[in-house]
């Protein structure tokens, strides 16, 4: 599969309520709202959506692969319900002393998931809610864009200063559908540009 146009996504904190204790269960699966309608408007303007998320409650042994499955399937279907896709979900079952390089802020991960699509890396767009998140961005030479929701919606200006400084060239966002309204017109505005091309 090759496709120009990949989002990637966080999970906790970007899709649903960021949880201090780990979503261990489909019932601790909440997800923010607008969410479900953004990723629906992402999908429907041209966009393969796919979550990469740091899972070390597996390496922990707070919950199984049964149980993250539920929740995935769970998030998938309320996705779905709301008139988006989720093309994949990849994630990194490692405990923070764990040795590997799918763990953000790394950015294998997000290299596995441009390998699989055929994407050019650059042209890749990744959302999140934590500094790891845009450094694993940066890493894998995507797009990086913070939603001031999850673990950044409590950032003072000093902080998110900060991490701005450390992920330059980062866009930031109120929310999912923030983000969303601007790739939405961003995606319009390719198509206007390339139609009379086309037609050429």
């Amino acid at each position: 599969m090759s496709t120009s146009r990949l989002v990637i996504l966080g999970r906790d904190g970007t899709i649903n309520v960021f949880r201090g204790d780990h979503v261990k269960s489909p019932d601790e699966w909440t997800p923010i709202d607008g969410v479900l309608e953004a990723i629906a408007r992402i999908h429907h303007a041209g966009w393969h959506v796919v979550v990469a998320s740091n899972q070390s409650g597996i390496g922990r042994g707070m919950y199984d692969m049964a149980s993250l499955n539920a929740v995935h399937a769970k998030m998938m279907s309320m996705v779905a319900a709301a008139g988006g896709r989720i093309d994949a979900v990849f994630f990194c079952p490692h405990a923070p002393n764990e040795t590997c390089d799918c763990r953000k802020p790394l950015p294998g991960l997000l290299l596995e998931i441009g390998e699989r699509y055929g994407a050019h890396m650059k042209d890749v767009i990744a959302v999140g809610d934590s500094l790891k998140d845009l450094q694993a961005a940066a890493a894998a030479g995507c797009e990086p864009h913070l939603v001031r929701t999850g673990r950044a919606a409590a950032l003072g200006d000093d902080e998110l200063a900060q991490w701005l400084a450390l992920v330059p060239g980062t866009r930031v966002h109120a929310d999912l559908a923030a983000f969303a309204e601007m790739l939405v017109q961003r995606a319009d505005a390719i198509d206007a540009w390339t139609e009379p091309a086309r037609r050429a």
